[in-house]
């Protein structure tokens, strides 16, 4: 990946006001609004004493990745593969493959941005108390940015055309935020739901990121869990990838 390439990347994302809405923006806009409600400010018995707004943090976070790894980037990839962009460049010292390196360092950069950005706003807006691991926040971030941006290829090189990578994406997109607890935190879920939950990407990083916040080292088992996810899906990505 030559530096030329990430430029351009980072310049048609910043050209693409929906991309950095919904990836950058959308997260932090939705904290503040459930913020704004007063019964997320109390405390709960059901969320083992914690705030509605304390909980939905880690969602939030996983919000922006989960949009940009599965939205943005497939299309944006798909659209360059449609329109004979990758073929072409077949022919030029610039290879295909410094265009998908470009577009995972620009949608794993705005996903982390999104990500620090939750965390401010919940900071300084609702007294969110920061990470109390925060090593191990981190490393559950970046995975859960990997196993986004895995996904999102795996998206793209099942898709032909751009139509459809929005639909592929769109049709994961919903159980991937209820498995990050986006209509229930993974917290309040059942036992038994919370532990299926667990074995998916999302669901998996939500619980990660939950106890890092909470000043515990993530479990093993879900740090297993993303990793493990990470490699299947690249294999596949690899396996099914077409450049034309």
């Amino acid at each position: 990946m030559t530096d030329a390439v990430l430029r351009t990347e980072a310049r048609l994302f910043r050209r693409e006001p929906g991309a950095v809405f919904w990836i950058l923006l959308f997260p932090t806009l939705l904290l503040v609004i459930l913020g704004s409600i007063p019964s997320f400010r109390r405390h709960q018995d059901a969320l083992g004493g914690l705030r509605a707004i304390d909980a939905y943090v880690p969602v939030a976070v996983l919000l922006g990745l989960i949009v940009g790894g599965l939205q943005a980037m497939p299309q944006a990839l798909t659209g360059y593969r449609e329109r004979g962009i990758l073929r072409r460049m077949r022919t030029t010292p610039v290879r295909p493959g410094s265009v998908l390196a470009a577009q995972m360092v620009v949608f794993g950069l705005a996903s982390l941005a999104s990500a620090v950005l939750v965390l401010v706003v919940g900071r300084l807006a609702f007294g969110v108390r920061v990470p109390g691991q925060p090593a191990g926040y981190a490393l559950a971030l970046l995975l859960a940015v990997l196993v986004s941006l895995a996904l999102g290829s795996v998206v793209s090189a099942l898709s032909r055309t751009t139509k459809t990578a929005g639909a592929i994406g769109t049709a994961v997109l919903f159980p991937a935020m209820f498995c990050a607890g986006v209509w229930l935190p993974v917290r309040a879920m059942p036992h038994l739901l919370a532990r299926t939950v667990g074995l998916t990407p999302f669901g998996a990083a939500a619980q990660a990121l939950d106890r890092a916040a909470a000043g515990h080292w993530p479990g093993w088992g879900h740090l297993g869990v993303l990793a493990l996810w990470i490699l299947l899906l690249t294999g596949a990505a690899g396996r099914w990838f077409r450049w034309e």
